[in-house]
């Protein structure tokens, strides 16, 4: 994929709405002295260029009832299955990003479970079926701090 040559304008649309993707347009377009319009069609420009992949609200897990987090290193028995276990994993709601990586794991996975009984039915249950070898599993304490990719 190519990448998107960014102005100095796209960096700071960027910049306000990574913040706060509720701003205003208008208030957005106040901040860089253009009209809500220029800011609309920058912003639908990004969009379409892949810059802005959406935008989100992030939920507290543990207000959810969703109080372990963990990472899981995947070692796959047969890696030529990757297409086919990563479709899997998507099925799987708790399962909420999944990376391939360099280094000794075939897959990198975090996942939210209700408790640790919970991530233990979610990795005999529905991780286990896949064709795993094994898995090296991380339990997250608390985060420490969460951000968007700089600009």
């Amino acid at each position: 994929m190519a990448k998107f040559e960014l102005d100095d304008l796209d960096r700071k649309i960027l910049s306000l709405i990574v913040n706060d993707s509720r701003k205003p347009f208008l208030e957005v377009a106040r901040e860089c002295n253009v009209s809500g319009a220029a800011i609309h069609q920058r912003i639908q420009k990004l969009t379409a260029a892949g810059v802005i992949k959406g935008s989100e609200f992030i939920l507290d897990s543990e207000m959810v009832g969703y109080e372990t987090c963990a990472y899981m290193g995947i070692y796959l028995k047969n890696p030529e299955q990757f297409t086919v276990v990563t479709a899997e994993l998507e099925k799987i709601p708790e399962v909420v990003e999944c990376h391939y990586t360099t280094g000794k794991y075939d897959l990198f996975i975090k996942i939210f479970a209700k408790n640790n009984q919970h991530l233990l039915s979610i990795i005999h249950e529905k991780l286990q079926p896949l064709g795993l070898s094994r898995t090296e599993t991380l339990i997250s304490f608390k985060v420490a701090f969460r951000r968007n990719t700089p600009i």
